[in-house]
């Protein structure tokens, strides 16, 4: 409880520090990659840190505007967002269903909805303002990365188990956040697509958030429908809010369930109850942040569980379901879990 106080505590100076470890170990293949091509690592490491560079700035160029647009269009999208309520219980009044307009506004106040997407894209760019910090960040721990085997050899006395757990977390991490990231940028451009179609005010701005929330298990993509189909019913009514959130359902079965499965392959190497929670807990203990990497977080933790004897059954009991051997009698035989990989 100690430690985990302590990352509360410490939040502000290990987020920017935990993106930047997790934005190097997504680079670190292409970095090799141009090394192994002949290039010195100096031109190497300049040459990826251009191109993510270019990326931020696009990035920060095509959400900038949108993101101040809608901001300051909030308090009358907000003000229309009543007013279509209260057409929407008038008319079910007239069909017999009747509902108090104070009740309903009491306990799903759709003006709050809106309030809490700005108050999420205030922090994204309250994110971006460490991007300096960062980068350099990152710019080390790749100069450190190629050294860091050998350091290792040196002080531990197990080094090459240690290694062997490192790689290993590396290795499942770097599998997940590649193709995550592949996903959620085809997820972002798609939703992006569809709603410049239905004349959707701000898509670039919707389809950004739904790239973000696809890193987010379970409800991330739950999440980045609702404001764009309250954006929808403002603008277009109620029809226009069922096509959205169509393609928001068409676009998350074809890529969430059918395609991402497929493509990562091996699996999290979780149970569905562990992603879930540490969902809830790096979402408590390190903000937004740590909702986006709960997945990779509790796999870094789990592999670092499962590489000591003692603990090696918190690393089970984290993982999927197993089917215990049996022994030549026919009865269960639970033996020790040996590494296994998400």
């Amino acid at each position: 409880m100690v430690i985990v106080a302590g990352m509360k505590a410490a939040a502000p100076l290990l987020v920017p520090f935990l993106l930047a470890l997790f934005i190097a170990i997504i680079i670190a293949p292409v970095f090799n990659w141009l090394q192994h091509l002949g290039l010195p690592a100096g031109i190497a490491l300049l040459a990826v840190i251009i191109a993510l560079v270019v990326v931020v700035i696009l990035f920060g160029v095509l959400l900038g505007n949108s993101m101040d647009e809608f901001l300051r269009a909030l308090p009358s999208y907000q003000a229309r967002l009543r007013e279509t309520t209260t057409s929407l219980i008038q008319w079910l009044g007239s069909r017999g269903v009747e509902m108090s307009g104070d009740t309903v506004r009491q306990y799903l106040d759709p003006g709050k909805a809106m309030a809490l997407v700005s108050n999420m894209l205030r922090n994204m760019g309250g994110l971006l303002t460490n991007g300096f910090l960062i980068l350099i960040t990152v710019i080390f721990l790749l100069l450190e990365a190629s050294s860091f085997p050998d350091k290792w050899r040196v002080a531990s006395r197990n080094a090459e188990s240690t290694l062997a757990d490192f790689r290993d977390a590396v290795s499942n991490i770097n599998h997940y956040m590649g193709i995550k990231t592949l996903t959620s940028l085809a997820t972002g451009v798609v939703i992006a697509g569809w709603l410049f179609l239905l004349g959707i005010d701000y898509p670039v701005l919707w389809g950004t958030l739904a790239f973000l929330l696809n890193f987010v298990p379970n409800i991330g993509s739950i999440i980045a429908a609702v404001p764009a189909v309250i954006l929808a019913l403002i603008q277009g009514g109620v029809s226009q809010a069922l096509l959205v959130a169509a393609g928001y359902l068409a676009v998350n079965i074809g890529i969430g369930t059918f395609a991402e499965p497929r493509f990562m392959g091996r699996g999290l190497g979780l149970s569905t109850l562990v992603v879930f929670l540490s969902l809830v807990f790096w979402g408590w203990v390190l903000g937004p942040v740590g909702m986006l990497l709960s997945v990779p977080l509790t796999i870094a933790v789990k592999i670092a569980l499962q590489s000591h004897a003692n603990t090696r059954w918190m690393a089970v009991m984290l993982g999927p379901r197993v089917t215990p051997p049996e022994d030549k009698d026919g009865e269960s035989t639970v033996e020790p879990a040996a590494r296994t990989t998400p």
